[in-house]
């Protein structure tokens, strides 16, 4: 045998070329269509595959179905499976081309058959819950929806479709449970709304409505457990976090209720919840005050302590605020449950402290001990709104027990004509009368309503 010459052996390799190039699969590139034909579909895909041209011969053919060319796609993922029988991403892709021509039957064997190989595949999943869906086979497109949640979590649509069949069949339940609340059958209410939840654990509307249920029965620690598992499950619902606040509220869980209502606030603004908290936040803050802060709206008598108290609390900005006019040393309020408001408010000159450095604390309040703090704050609020302070700067009020002349008449006169306190009977003014706890609040109330004006 000769051997071959060079010109010869090169005739031979373009002839081997051709030959192996004829014998390669042809690439035919499929680009995504810029708007699926089936958006709720649910892409088989393949974590690993027998080869990379299996990959992208299955995109392909997604591409095509998606493109709205089925036949394309059926030939496709049909010539996969003859090469590949055991990949069932193809299978579940012939599934898909069925079901878009409402073929349900054919789809669901194709399903099923991707399902034997890999029972837990779920795209395979997705769309057999599909087909049954659209022959308006609720349960069992239930079922498979949340076989294909529990493979795969973040299938967002399957899962609002599952949460739709979910409240469909809760619909009758639901409706039923809510003409009970509304007619007042608390507990036939909450048996339709338990029975709800047992079928549909996750839906936070559920524990909400069922925690207003609970929270007009009074039963306010299950409705309190109700509305938090809500929240868990729906954090983002501002409505769920007003519900907490009305029970907290009626639980007396003032600055928790308000801490509710501010994320609510957060999630959604509204001035209505913005003045409820402001509410709520001082109610807390009352209720962290002494006893003897508590009960001044009540009290027959006033004292100093208690007087010093109302003015440093409602009227702290404008404390603050005033220059201190008073360097005296106080010696008797060491341990006084109001020494924290006691000093502030006689730095502020707002209240005296008498020649002997005292400001007996616990003496009684007389109307003219309030109309002398009174004028002290509305020069106050005065020197920082002269316009405000001209209404009762030149004030001129008679009373037929306090002449013009007399050292009290200028602190009773301004109280009397800014609104901050009243004459008694007969237009008299009564400078040694004890203050009640009424007026003290009043007083400092108006007081602290002028020095807000701007």
């Amino acid at each position: 045998m000769r051997v071959l010459e060079v010109r010869e052996l090169a005739v031979v390799a373009v002839l081997v070329s051709a030959v192996l190039a004829g014998c390669a699969p042809r690439t035919v590139v499929v680009t995504a269509p810029a708007v699926p034909r089936f958006p709720e579909f649910v892409f088989p895909a393949a974590a690993q595959g027998p080869g990379p041209q299996i990959l992208q011969e299955n995109q392909a053919a997604w591409y095509l179905l998606q493109g709205g060319d089925a036949r394309a796609a059926e030939r496709r993922y049909t010539a996969l499976l003859r090469r590949e029988p055991a990949f069932h991403p193809a299978a579940a892709g012939l599934g898909y081309v069925a079901l878009s021509r409402q073929d349900h039957e054919e789809a669901l064997a194709h399903f099923d058959r991707a399902l034997q190989q890999a029972p837990t595949y779920a795209p395979a999943l997705a769309g057999k819950g599909q087909t049954h869906l659209a022959l308006n086979q609720h349960d069992q497109a239930l079922a498979a929806f949340d076989a294909a949640l529990a493979a795969d979590p973040g299938l967002t649509a399957i899962r609002s479709a599952a949460e739709v069949l979910r409240f469909q069949g809760l619909q009758g339940s639901v409706a039923g449970a809510r003409e009970a609340a509304g007619a007042g059958r608390l507990d036939e209410a909450r048996t339709g709304y338990a029975s709800a939840i047992a079928a549909s654990p996750d839906s936070p509307f559920l524990y909400r409505e069922l925690a207003i249920v609970e929270q007009r029965a009074g039963r306010l620690p299950e409705a309190l457990a109700r509305i938090q598992r809500g929240i868990e499950l729906d954090p983002n619902d501002p409505r769920n976090f007003i519900v907490q606040g009305d029970v907290l509220e009626a639980m007396g869980e003032w600055a928790r209720a308000a801490a509710a209502l501010t994320t609510a606030s957060a999630l959604e603004p509204s001035d209505a919840l913005v003045e409820r908290i402001d509410a709520l936040r001082s109610k807390a803050l009352f209720e962290s005050m002494p006893p003897e802060y508590r009960t001044i709206e009540q009290s027959a008598t006033v004292t100093r302590a208690q007087l010093a108290a109302l003015i440093g609390m409602r009227l702290d900005a404008l404390v603050k605020r005033t220059p201190r006019r008073s360097s005296a040393v106080i010696t008797d309020t060491r341990g006084d449950w109001a020494a924290q408001w006691i000093i502030p408010v006689a730095r502020a000159g707002f209240m005296e402290v008498y020649p002997n450095y005292t400001f007996q604390p616990g003496a009684t309040v007389r109307r003219g001990d309030l109309a002398a703090a009174a004028r002290n704050v509305l020069l106050a609020i005065a020197a920082e709104n002269p316009r405000l302070g001209a209404a009762w700067g030149n004030a001129r009020r008679k009373f037929p027990d306090v002449p013009p002349g007399h050292l009290s008449y200028p602190a009773a006169s301004t109280a009397v004509e800014a609104g901050v306190m009243q004459p008694l009977e007969g237009g008299a003014f009564q400078l040694a009368r004890p203050v009640t706890g009424t007026e003290a609040v009043a007083a400092v109330e108006r007081l602290a309503e002028l020095a807000g004006r701007r």
